[in-house]
């Protein structure tokens, strides 16, 4: 028999979770201007920021939903 109870998120979860956001964040966007502030020809890195971008969009959505969930 499953025990399914209503179990809270912790405030700890939670601030983990939004400090991974954070840091994948800021590595990525860090990252991603500097292959353009560099010679990364194609539109001075465009398809690179627009991976980034959709990346952290997804990241974020996830995030939310597991906050949200529990």
């Amino acid at each position: 028999m499953v025990n399914k109870q209503n179990k809270k998120m912790k405030l700890s979860e939670k601030i983990t979770i939004f400090l991974g956001v954070f840091l994948v964040s800021t590595f990525t966007i860090g990252l991603a201007w500097s292959i353009s502030a560099g010679l990364a020809g194609f539109w001075k890195g465009l398809p690179f920021w627009v991976i980034v971008i959709f990346c952290l969009y997804l990241l974020i959505i996830d995030s939310l939903n597991s906050i949200r969930k529990k």
